[in-house]
């Protein structure tokens, strides 16, 4: 989830998800208080705050999240973004953010850089999320924004990552459609690649993945919204429709992100 900026209200991109998300997203950056609300209404105690760096700079920059983490530390804790044009800067930054602020994760959109996973400019990137010890949080599947979607195929790009780095906890959010398979296979063969299920709204799930979550996947998906374009309310409505056990539910909504964050709960 993110909490908008009005520089990350005004993106171009922005626009295509104003038409999927019907009237969700604000004009102009609205208070912490509102996302809170929004939390609340789902029975939402903690939520991941994302930051955003894309080529055009920062759309919601690391101190701004790392403000609202330090003004509710028990509400949110802090996913990073950095430049990934600048490999050792973006390390010195995402250091940064795991002193000062207790970042949890680092997140990178392929579609937003239109670089897939495994390009050279990520590798230093994922070595210092594993000397400290933070999962990394990328996007698969079809893009939203009207940008290309190729640099979030699983098999070749994440497949290479999770190969190459086995300690790095990987999220893969989104689901995957149409490579959903290709996602749960990696979930499957790979112990510390996660599918999380942000941007889309239970009744949209595609079989696969709810076949997935009842059985041999049970402690692999994760409960995603994708606020402000998909609320936390809006993504968990219909949820009792999939017919989970109270086990695996409790997996899905808590237990399988405490374990793939490492969070102190």
């Amino acid at each position: 989830m993110q909490h908008p900026t009005q520089r990350w209200l005004d993106m171009p991109f922005i626009d295509s998800l104003r038409v999927w998300s019907k009237g969700t997203i604000p004009d102009s950056e609205p208070p912490v208080a509102w996302t809170i609300d929004r939390m609340d209404e789902a029975g939402v105690t903690m939520g991941m705050l994302s930051a955003w760096h894309g080529p055009s700079g920062p759309l919601i920059n690391n101190d701004e999240v790392g403000a609202i983490v330090k003004e509710h530390p028990d509400r949110f804790v802090m996913v990073a973004s950095v430049d990934l044009r600048q490999p050792m800067v973006a390390v010195r930054e995402l250091r940064r953010c795991a002193d000062e602020y207790g970042a949890i994760a680092l997140r990178v959109l392929p579609w937003l850089w239109d670089l897939p996973p495994d390009d050279r400019r990520y590798y230093p990137l994922y070595a210092a999320c594993c000397d400290l010890d933070i999962t990394f949080c990328t996007q698969i599947g079809h893009t939203g924004p009207l940008c290309p979607s190729e640099p979030r195929r699983c098999i070749p790009y994440l497949d290479h990552v999770a190969l190459e780095f086995p300690e790095l906890r990987i999220v893969a959010g989104n689901i995957g459609v149409p490579w959903t398979n290709e996602a749960i296979s990696l979930a499957t063969t790979y112990q510390n690649v996660y599918i999380d299920t942000s941007a889309y709204t239970t009744t949209r799930y595609p079989s696969e993945i709810v076949d997935y979550l009842r059985g041999q996947g049970r402690g692999k998906v994760l409960f995603g919204s994708n606020h402000p374009a998909w609320s936390a309310p809006d993504c968990r409505a219909g949820l009792d429709a999939l017919e989970l056990d109270e086990k695996t539910r409790a997996a899905f909504l808590r237990d399988n992100a405490i374990r793939a964050f490492k969070l102190p709960f």
